[in-house]
This record gives structure tokens, C-alpha cells and sequence, in this order.
């Protein structure tokens, strides 16, 4: 078992200077961030603040686009065209791209946010679609959920994959996580979430059917909108640290 484990966490997505806080105390904590570009929140000041930040803290940043929603912020399957869809995922990392490039940032990876990311996941179209994008912007790692149709797609393109596990999210007996729409689908206390992220880092978790499933993480996510999620990344980090794992 590796004992080098990765703390993510998805930010960039809250308005305002509110939003600005909660990421600058969360980037305190985690080794990489996944920045909202626009799609399903996010605005080149909100990109600008956030790498400033990032890299002020030696944080890896990462893209993190979605389906065009801002209405439901990504969060569910929307009818677009493939051709579409591709237009807007590279219009949303190029702008992240250009932004970080005034930052002298580059960009370490990118992960599909929300329902593109699990419908990705499930579908060996959309996963081709998302690696593609990721190889046409230069950047040579993508995060996803292990064993996944986006690990497959983005070894046979030559890419790094990370796979992920979620800290604050709870699992169906299939590897999916639970669908929002459900009780139960965030994890919302900080012992909970501390739980899962180091049985996560040893290569388990719990699902939501009490069946104990191995999970292939090299990163654990943190869900910057989580209620004390603040509080919790700082919490995870110090946890995985004293089990005796490296963060990075």
C-alpha cells in the first residue's frame, strides 16, 4: 500500500468574497485544487484569486470543468451534442488556462465536475470526449473515479489517471456514489468524513449497503461547498498524517 495520498479539494465554485475566504482557509490544508472555470460557476476573477492562492500555498491547480449549467450548477445531465459539449468543456479550460498562465500557473490536471464526471465515468463516449479535451490542452493528468470508463480512456491516450475517492461522499454497492437526490448521499459530520478518508487511504470504503469495497485512490476530495468543509480538510490532513501517510 502507498503511503503518499493526494488531498483535493473543488473550489472556486461560492460567489464572492465569501467564496474567496472559504477557498483561501481550504487551500491552507489540501495538496491540490480542482478550480471552477465557468461552466458551472466561476469567473476570471474567481480563477484569478484562486491560483493566486493556490500558488501562494504550493497547491497543484487543476481544471475543473462540467456541462454549460450554471442554473444547476453542473449537477445534472443536460441535452447538449456531443460536438457541443466539446466546445464548451476546451472553451472553459482555455479560459482557466489563460488566466493561470498570467499566474505563471500551469495547470497539473483536470477533473470533470458533477454529473459530467459520473456520467463520464459510466459512458465510454463521454470519457473518450472528456480525455480528448484533456490531451488537446496540454495537461497531463486527469482525475476520475478508479476503474472507470475515464481510467480506461485516459491510460489508452498515454495520460496519467489518478483515481479518487471522496471523503464526504457516500458509495453505492456498485462503486457510483449516491446520487444527491438521496438521504445520506454527503457525509456532513467531521468524524465521519475523517473515517472515510483513511480507510479510503488504506484502499476501502464502506458503502451505503454496510459492504466493504476496495477503492484504488491516489486522491481524496473534499467538497469546497460541504457545510465545514474548512475545518474538515484541515482535520483529514492531520489524521492522514498522524496514520503515517505523506501528503503530496
Amino acid at each position: 500500500m502507498s503511503r503518499l495520498i493526494d488531498l483535493n479539494a473543488d473550489i472556486g465554485e461560492l460567489p464572492g468574497e465569501t467564496g474567496r475566504t472559504l477557498d483561501a482557509s481550504i487551500l491552507e490544508a489540501v495538496t491540490s485544487c480542482n478550480i471552477a472555470c465557468g461552466g458551472h460557476a466561476g469567473d476570471s476573477d474567481s480563477m484569478r484569486e484562486t491560483l493566486r492562492l493556490a500558488k501562494l500555498n504550493g497547491v497543484n491547480a487543476g481544471a475543473h470543468p462540467s456541462y454549460p449549467d450554471r442554473e444547476g450548477f453542473g449537477r445534472r445531465e443536460i441535452d447538449i451534442s456531443l460536438d457541443a459539449l466539446r466546445s464548451s468543456l476546451l472553451d472553459q479550460v482555455r479560459q482557466l488556462q489563460a488566466v493561470a498562465k498570467e499566474q505563471q500557473v500551469e495547470l497539473s490536471h483536470l477533473k470533470p465536475h458533477g454529473a459530467l464526471y459520473n456520467a463520464a465515468a459510466q459512458s465510454e463516449e463521454l470519457a473518450e470526449l472528456v480525455v480528448s479535451v484533456t490531451r488537446e490542452c496540454g495537461i497531463a493528468r486527469i482525475v476520475g473515479l478508479p476503474e472507470s470508463h475515464v481510467q480506461t480512456a485516459a491510460e489508452a491516450a498515454g495520460l496519467m489517471f489518478w483515481g479518487e475517492g471522496f471523503a464526504d461522499r457516500s458509495y453505492e454497492a456498485d462503486g457510483s456514489l449516491t446520487p444527491r437526490s438521496e438521504d445520506g448521499a454527503v457525509l456532513e459530520t467531521e468524524v465521519d468524513q475523517m473515517k472515510q478518508a483513511l480507510a479510503l487511504a488504506k484502499g476501502s470504503v464502506t458503502t451505503r449497503n454496510g459492504e466493504v469495497m476496495a477503492v484504488n485512490a491516489r486522491t481524496i476530495c473534499v467538497h469546497g461547498d460541504t457545510r465545514g468543509a474548512q475545518k474538515a480538510t484541515r482535520a483529514i490532513r492531520e489524521a492522514l498524517s498522524t496514520a503515517g501517510f505523506e501528503l503530496g
